[in-house]
């Protein structure tokens, strides 16, 4: 048996005026992923448990058939692993974001863009090496990653400062914020000349004379330590794979014993290479048991409030990563039995611009069983019509495998 789970990452929404009172899944053409709805299973699932923080960190370890609760230590740990970077004993790691900041006077500052507009890797690679190479020491470590998502490694731990997800204040004042930084000398030193740094650096006097947004600053957020956790192998027998554009994604299959698979041209927007992660998902099921495909593209038109791209990334997750891999599967040598998921990790409202906790539609499709199942089309509406709602990402991965009450 094969065992397959496609995510388009915060595909569900709340219904929008300009559509009519639908979601933009609702106005989205989805032909293949609606027919995988009506010849199979529709539920809902609570991905984000309560007292718990929406993010794809927690939402993903939920899919993953992990309890948040017990394993999870913050979203930069696990983004080291993917990057290849081990801890040490006492250090933190922190997301570190290029942003655009905006001050209207000393007293007010604003996050104009959580991603200095999608800056392209080839220039943030390069801001963020500058950094390292004028600021890094034993106190701060600084690891590119891809577009504007990068890594600091702090030698201490600031057990008392809170941060948060800059895609959450986009637009607004973020100075209260800000100015918790500035309360450790550490941090206030490195904080503000990251920021001279990237002002006067070429890159961004490029940007600004080609009307791009600069990256004029760094927002840390997402901070823990290493996390110790078993991997989906002990957890439940499957050997598998993690296909993502981002590194969170794959550093929870690190921590989950799945090949990470790195296909070229993945940037987790709507320019991703579709087409080679569909490649790459069906050659790792020719020797592999289980796949997770993982899509950023509908988050990311979320987080900006762009109706018509989200739902060209819902259109495009359909077209270009379902179909493929449902017809793929259909069409392999001696036609194996499969299980496939398709969901979404949480919701990413156009209206709220951030993510959200609600349980979130999931199909689970059984290439055993021809008959039509729900007979719905798939959406948030439906998925509460089914009246079904399971309560955790272990009893999620309990039903995938068909497999009754809780595993050791």
């Amino acid at each position: 048996m094969k065992y397959i789970i496609l995510v388009g990452d915060g595909m569900g929404d709340l219904p929008i005026a300009e559509l009519g009172f639908r979601t933009p899944l609702e106005a989205a053409d989805t032909p293949t992923i609606d027919k995988l709805c009506r010849h199979g299973e529709l539920f809902r699932l609570q991905t984000i448990p309560v007292n718990m923080q929406p993010g794809s960190d927690i939402a993903n370890l939920s899919l993953l058939g992990y309890e948040p609760q017990k394993f999870y230590t913050g979203r930069a740990p696990l983004e080291a692993a993917s990057m290849g970077i081990e801890l040490g004993e006492g250090e933190t790691a922190y997301r570190c974001n290029l942003v655009t900041l905006k001050k209207n006077n000393p007293d007010s500052l604003i996050m104009v863009d959580f991603s200095a507009g999608h800056i392209p890797t080839t220039e943030s690679g390069i801001l963020i090496n500058g950094l390292q190479e004028k600021l890094g020491a034993d106190l701060f470590r600084f690891y590119p990653g891809i577009s504007y998502r990068h890594l600091m490694i702090y030698k201490n731990n600031l057990s008392d400062l809170i941060t948060v997800p800059p895609h959450d204040y986009i637009g607004k004042d973020v100075t209260v914020f800000w100015k918790r930084y500035l309360q450790y000398p550490d941090l206030r030193l490195m904080l503000e000349s990251a920021c001279t740094i990237l002002e006067n650096h070429p890159v961004n006097k490029r940007r600004l004379q080609n009307g791009e947004p600069v990256a004029n600053g760094i927002w840390l957020w997402g901070e823990g330590r290493a996390p110790t956790m078993p991997t989906i192998e002990t957890q439940f027998g499957l050997q598998g794979s993690m296909i993502s554009a981002v590194d969170l994604l794959k550093g929870i299959g690190v921590y989950g014993g799945l090949d990470i698979i790195n296909v070229e041209g993945a940037t987790g927007y709507l320019d991703t290479n579709y087409e080679g992660k569909a490649t790459a998902a069906l050659e790792a099921l020719a020797h592999r048991d289980f796949v997770f495909v993982h899509v950023e593209a509908p988050d990311e038109a979320g987080h900006q409030g762009n109706i018509s791209d989200k739902i060209q990334a819902i259109e495009d997750f359909d077209s270009r990563i379902v179909k493929p891999i449902w017809e793929g599967l259909k069409s392999m040598n001696h036609s194996p039995e499969f299980r496939l998921v398709v969901c979404m990790d949480h919701y990413t409202p156009i209206s709220m611009r951030t993510h959200s906790g609600h349980p979130v539609p999931v199909i689970l499709y059984d290439s055993r069983q021809q008959a039509p199942q729900s007979g719905l089309n798939f959406s948030e509406k439906n998925g509460e019509k089914t009246g079904i709602l399971l309560n955790s990402g272990l009893e999620f991965f309990n039903k995938l495998l068909q497999k009754d009450g809780k595993l050791p």
